[in-house]
């Protein structure tokens, strides 16, 4: 983005959610349509998206490969809780100071920096796994080595795709980031499944270890003269508190978060959920558990093009989202056959990758540019940091009543979490539900509260 104050960088969503200016329907259609991939057109941010291809790839390969080789050293669902809690246990902790840091420091040497710690500790993995010495306590150093290196990634990573393609394509290029991460999980999770039951899970560890090269070439070969400069933070004292005032005090940026904190520490454990229903469920063991993630992948992906075309992030597609995606859960854990269960991962993605890049979207575009590596520290902080508190808890529910009560209490908490915040959000926004018809469908919305039942009616 343009150097310059955080006003113009961005326009922020308006918090009472009120629908866009008219425009020429045709030329919103080839507005939406000619923007799918826009932001692939400048050369910085392709170089960023391919490396990113390559390493997502390697990461979907490892995050399969370690919960089954959790699962294979223990025998125990709590066990890979467990992992994934050490794994993200430092982004609530330090959570915070590494936006601090991501807002002082150049993003470009921070990721070198931060993808190629994540790079040497995956061939760490792999040389342990390899020469058969490996212990599940070396996976939960690898897993919470990881996690230290993901403090600072994360929020640089998110904050320096505005300064790849700048305000206008911010929201294209956020949800374009979505699609390929979740576009690796088709591949990912086939190739560990294939790996796993071929040569063991150490080359799984090996080609993620490896695939970093491709992120710290693309960063090398970007031109620093076509980065969107922004001012950076100065070093100072209450920085910290300073972040923490400016999100609380935005009811646009709090609520969203706390919603997706319920919804991240409960309802998105599937490490633990998934591969409690492939191992002790459905008896299909990594196979199994490599197609759900595949399936869900393909969701993802779905719902990450979709939001791509759209041209803005509401709050309210967010409260629907997380309820449809509870109550998706809730449906899965029910499911008497594997097939069954396996389709529904279709529309789990779709639902739960609306929620993260709606929330990702509104956020960064409402943010300061000063404050962004704050803000979405804090986000990933609440969405990814949750798990250390929900993984275990939810891996005691799967592993003392089963793993059906376990996704389904994850579920009833996004659809209640949801619920409560939409009500809290058309109350901060002086908003009331509005039940109705249009075009010959039902319609439910909420609306401004002075504004009058027949005003909403179609034309006849």
């Amino acid at each position: 983005m343009s150097t310059g104050p955080g006003a113009a960088s961005a326009p922020a969503p308006d918090p009472h959610d009120s629908p866009p200016a008219p425009a020429s329907p045709a030329s919103g259609d080839r507005a939406r349509t000619s923007s799918m991939f826009s932001s692939l057109k400048v050369r910085n941010y392709r170089l960023f998206f391919m490396g990113q291809v390559v390493s997502n790839i390697g990461t979907w390969m490892q995050r399969i490969a370690q919960d089954w080789l959790v699962l294979s050293l223990t025998g125990s669902s709590a066990a890979v809780g467990i992992t994934t809690a050490l794994q993200f246990l430092p982004m609530l902790l330090f959570g915070l100071y590494g936006g601090v840091l991501v807002d002082r420091l150049r993003k470009r040497p921070t990721l070198l920096v931060t993808q190629s710690a994540m790079g040497l500790t995956a061939i760490a993995l792999a040389a342990l796994t390899l020469t058969g010495q490996v212990q599940v306590w070396h996976v939960y150093v690898a897993a919470f080595a990881v996690g230290l290196a993901t403090v600072v990634d994360n929020p640089a990573r998110q904050s320096f795709v505005s300064e790849l393609v700048g305000p206008r394509q911010l929201q294209n290029a956020v949800s374009l980031n979505s699609a390929n991460f979740q576009s690796a999980r088709l591949v990912g999770p086939a190739v560990a499944g294939l790996l796993i039951t071929g040569v063991g899970t150490g080359y799984a560890f090996l080609f993620n270890g490896l695939s970093f090269i491709a992120p710290l070439t693309g960063l090398l070969l970007m031109r620093a003269r076509d980065l969107h400069v922004v001012e950076r933070a100065p070093r100072g004292k209450g920085q910290l508190r300073e972040g923490v005032r400016y999100v609380t005090g935005r009811p646009e940026l709090i609520w969203p978060i706390v919603l997706v904190g319920f919804v991240g520490t409960f309802a998105f454990n599937f490490p633990v959920y998934l591969s409690a229903f492939a191992d002790d469920v459905f008896h299909g063991g990594a196979g199994a558990y490599s197609m759900f993630n595949t399936l869900m992948a393909v969701g993802s992906v779905a719902g990450a093009l979709l939001a791509a075309r759209r041209g803005t992030a509401r709050l309210r597609l967010l409260i629907v989202a997380a309820m449809a995606f509870g109550a998706l859960e809730i449906l899965a854990a029910t499911t008497p056959a594997l097939w069954m269960f396996a389709l529904l991962m279709v529309p789990l993605g779709l639902f739960g990758m609306t929620v993260n890049v709606t929330t990702n979207t509104s956020l960064q575009m409402s943010t300061d540019p000063a404050m962004r590596g704050r803000v979405m520290a804090l986000y990933m902080m609440i969405f990814l940091g949750g798990s250390p508190v929900g993984a275990p808890i939810v891996g005691w529910i799967t592993d003392t009543y089963g793993a059906r009560i376990g996704l389904a209490a994850g579920g009833a908490v996004a659809v209640l979490a949801a619920v409560v915040i939409g009500l809290v959000l058309a109350r901060v926004g002086n908003l009331r539900l509005s039940v109705g018809w249009h075009r010959g469908h039902p319609r439910v919305r909420f609306v401004p509260r002075e504004q009058r039942e027949e005003e909403l009616a179609p034309a006849a």
